[in-house]
């Protein structure tokens, strides 16, 4: 099952269940997929069951909702201040060419690798741990909360004091916490991590300056398991021609680090189990126009597509052309 959130055209939210032909139908007394996630654990549930049981006759297309932009994340917080952002990296097998040499590297003496090398072998060697052990924890990174997701369709912006503004190309998890601090998944969606990556070439310890906050997912929820090969397209489109385009994998089969080990090692502390609070957790990402040494360019739309989850996510980078003004911060 897909679900998305959007506006009908009376401005109203609204919450529907997509299907392949691009048809929506209206989950009836539903504004948000949020209520239906706490109705589901209240009613103890599944999101699904609570879902099928309020399909109404009301339609629209996503062709419609996507070309008069009402479209909207498919999951979110009402207070962007309880809907944090994180995510992992070095999680990824990568492309065969890219997987071959890491290889050739991996087979050196581990005290000559550097850092990126070491724990992406570290997860190799114990990212994927049976379902009662805990593995080889990843590379993890903070990004920000609610007020930094920008809607599918919407802009990406490339800020001032950025180096570069590229497209990530990954999956998030979608997760809210119960009144028991019990942790709930209830989906997966396309996302785009966007980052610097001028800045962090520059030295790996530059990672948390060269994560530019901003980032989108969806359109579409995949409720339920996720595949473990997910494959699908991405793609750079400048002046409405396609200058990059390059498959990507995700899913357990493609990853050095199982999705479930990801997620212990995020939700183990004990401040990410607080009640009612969204994670949406990014899972690494696949591929991006940046390892082709692209530079993007404003104006540039940034594509992400898979047939597991529907509608292609795709957002524009609009750079902020002026003056990166200093900061001053003044005594009380």
């Amino acid at each position: 099952m897909r679900v998305i959130q959007y506006r009908g055209r009376d401005g109203a939210r609204r919450v529907g269940v997509t299907s392949d032909d691009g048809h929506v139908r209206t989950i009836r007394g539903a504004t948000t997929t949020y209520d239906l996630a706490t109705e589901a654990i209240r009613k103890k549930q599944s999101i699904e069951r609570i879902i099928e049981d309020r399909i109404s006759n009301e339609k629209d297309t996503m062709t419609e909702i996507i070309s008069e932009k009402r479209i909207h994340v498919p999951f979110h917080h009402p207070d962007p201040y309880h809907q944090i952002i994180t995510g992992t990296g070095l999680s990824h097998l990568g492309s065969a060419s890219a997987r071959n040499s890491m290889h050739a590297k991996l087979s050196q003496d581990e005290s000559s690798m550097t850092d990126s090398m070491k724990m992406f072998k570290w997860g190799l060697d114990g990212g994927k741990p049976n379902a009662t052990d805990i593995g080889t924890q990843a590379e993890w990174f903070y990004k920000g909360d609610g007020d930094w997701v920008v809607d599918p369709e919407a802009h990406l912006v490339w800020p001032t004091y950025a180096l570069d503004g590229g497209e990530e190309v990954e999956l998030v998890g979608v997760y809210l916490i119960d009144e028991k601090s019990v942790v709930w998944r209830v989906g997966y969606a396309l996302a785009n991590e966007y980052a610097d990556h001028v800045m962090e070439r520059q030295n790996y310890l530059y990672l948390a300056h060269s994560k530019l906050r901003h980032c989108s997912y969806g359109p579409e929820l995949l409720i339920g398991e996720l595949p473990n090969n997910v494959k699908g397209k991405a793609r750079l489109v400048r002046s409405n021609n396609v200058i990059w385009e390059e498959d990507w994998l995700s899913g357990n089969s493609n990853m050095s680090h199982s999705i479930e080990n990801l997620e212990h090692h995020h939700f183990k502390y004990p401040e990410f189990r607080r009640t009612g609070d969204v994670h949406i957790h990014f899972f690494g990402a696949a591929t991006g126009s940046f390892t082709q040494n692209i530079k993007t360019q404003d104006g540039d739309v940034f594509e992400i597509e898979s047939t597991s989850f529907g509608y292609p996510l795709r957002n524009t980078l609009s750079r902020d052309n002026g003056k990166e003004e200093r900061i001053n911060v003044k005594p009380l």
